[in-house]
Formats: C-alpha cells, structure tokens, sequence
C-alpha cells in the first residue's frame, strides 16, 4: 500500500542480470544462469514502492520481450511506468554478473547501443517529472548520446519543480570510453546534487584516497549546496555527512549470497524516508534511524541471488531491525 508520502522519480536503465546458478566460476564455467530484472535506478524505484513509497520510473527499453517484461515487473510491483518508451530499433540492455564466492560481483554488458541509452529529450514525460519529490539518477545515463542530453533536461525540470536530486554514482568502469572521461561526466553534474552516494570504491576512484578520510570527504565530495553525502562501506554499513553533523552507521552481519542490488535496495529504503519527511535531514536522530533502516535493507537485498527479486518489504526489515544488532 503506497503511503501518502512525496513521490520518487528513478532515471535511467532497466536491464536484464542473468546471474550464475553456481558462485565463485567464471563466467564461461558457470553451469547455468538465472534471469533477473535489474538497472540500478529501476532497482531504486522498486525498492521504494516496496517498502510502501509512491515511486515511477523514466527510462527506454527494447521493444522486445525482455522490454515488455521489465515494465510489467515495474507495474506489478507498484511503480508507475508512464516514462517509460519503447525502442523498436534496440534491444534492451543485458548484464552477465559473475558471483564471487563471497558474493562481490563483475559484469559483462550486452548493449552498444540499447534502448536505454537511446532516450531522447523529447520523448520524457515532463508532467511526470515536475510531479517528483526527489529525482534520482545514476552516471550510466550519462555515458553517450542522446540519453545524456534526456538526463540533463529532466535533471533541470526535476529541480525548476523543487525536487531534491539524488545522485548514486554507481560506476561501471567497462561501459565508459575511458577512467577519464568516465570522471570528468561523473563531476560534471557534481554540484547539482541535493544528495550524492558513493560506495568506497567509487571514494577511491573519485578522490585517489583509499583511506577514506573525512577530510577528503568533505575537501572533496561535498559542495556547498549539498544536503547528505553518504559513502558506503559494505557490511560495516555507511558513513554520512552533513553541513552540520556527521557519523557511522553500522549494519548487521549476514553471509552473503548476491550483493547486486544491495545498495540500490539501501538507496530505496533511504528515499522512501526522505520523500515523506525531508526534515529528517538537518535532524541527526532520525538521520540515523532511517540510514540503520536502509542499511538493513541492504542487507537482507544480498543474501538472495539477484537485484529486484531480493528487495525486501517493510515488514520483513521492521522484523529484523528489533533483533538485529550492529556490526
């Protein structure tokens, strides 16, 4: 049941994970593989509307059966898919995600181009977009063209609407032209951000400082206008920062299985509390309380294998948050 809350508009891909049915192989080893919807940002709308959120999502798919099927899971799980549009000229968008035995993933992509990176400006839904109470993206969408000039466009019309702009790097090195250039993109819309998480690899990759300081975080990441960094640090949980506070907030200890989607899964838990009461942000009581909810959410996402189907209901997290303890 959606709440009454504001509404999460997630941009950018929708894909298909084909996951290995056996750990710790090569790709060319594994026996098997079992499809599963995926795309950080429509991994980001589900979560929401899982958790009871109002969310939709805005992005291009092939108009194929993979296409079709994608967007019945976004429909079948709540979310609103009127921004989606169909490329009868691409396919959408595969991944192959090889498991380490501890759960850690690479991917191999399939697209060049798909569908998602051929969304053009004109094809967004700007009546949707001005609805959205936090806009969310990735970097991916900002790769090539015409899909980077569709993100910039619904960027701006998100924020001339007042919305806060979430920002989740979530970078896959492979997919860009280069390290280079892939940096140079990533901080081209740095500043415009309201919210920004990166996880410590993409700290590293950002910043060149593997320790993770505070200092670099704040000399660094964050701007002047920005309302929460978050820098995520696996099963130890997340780190945050604020122009007035900041801290650790621990997780709980689970085996992992699949970590695709854990952090997609945090994200959503995070902007589902943040879409129905932006003041949790300047009060760090609550911060905490909502950020110790999210990384849970995380954690249940990573003992199952694949990103939408792992991504947990309310009850589920509330039920584990009361026996949980951190690490």
């Amino acid at each position: 049941m959606a709440s009454n809350g504001g509404l999460v508009i997630s941009f950018g891909e929708m894909l298909i994970d084909f996951v290995p049915t056996l750990s710790g192989v090569s790709l060319a080893e594994a026996p098997g593989f079992v499809k599963a919807a995926g795309g950080a940002p429509a991994n980001v709308a589900i979560a929401v509307a899982r958790l009871g959120g109002k969310a939709a999502f805005v992005g291009k798919l092939g108009d194929d059966e993979f296409g079709r099927m994608l967007a019945a899971i976004l429909r079948e799980n709540g979310v609103d898919d009127g921004g989606v549009r169909f490329d009868d000229g691409a396919r959408t968008a595969l991944a192959f995600v090889t498991l380490r035995a501890d759960g850690e993933r690479e991917f191999m992509f399939y697209r060049n181009p798909s569908a998602d990176m051929l969304l053009r400006p004109e094809e967004l839904d700007l009546d949707l977009i001005k609805k959205a109470t936090i806009f969310h993206y990735g970097s991916i969408s900002l790769i090539s063209e015409p899909c980077r000039s569709a993100h910039l466009r619904a960027m701006d019309i998100a924020k001339e609407s007042n919305a806060l702009l979430s920002y989740d790097i979530n970078l896959r090195l492979p997919l860009w032209p280069s390290p280079e250039e892939a940096k140079h993109r990533i901080r081209s819309i740095w500043n415009k951000a309201d919210i920004i998480k990166v996880s410590d690899a993409e700290f590293e990759f950002l910043t060149e400082d593997s320790s993770l300081s505070d200092e670099t975080a704040m000399s660094s990441l964050f701007h002047e206008n920005l309302k929460l960094l978050l820098v995520t640090i696996g099963e130890k949980g997340c780190k945050y920062y604020t122009k007035n506070f900041k801290g650790v907030v621990g997780s709980i200890s689970v085996k992992a299985v699949d970590t695709t989607g854990a952090g997609d899964a945090f994200e959503g838990a995070l902007l589902r509390k943040i879409a129905d009461d932006q003041s949790i942000l300047q009060d760090e009581k609550r911060l905490r309380e909502a950020l110790r909810f999210a990384n849970i959410c995380g954690a249940i996402t990573a003992t199952k294998k694949g990103a939408i189907p792992s991504l947990p209901k309310e009850p589920e997290v509330l039920a584990l948050l009361k026996e949980a303890k951190e690490v």
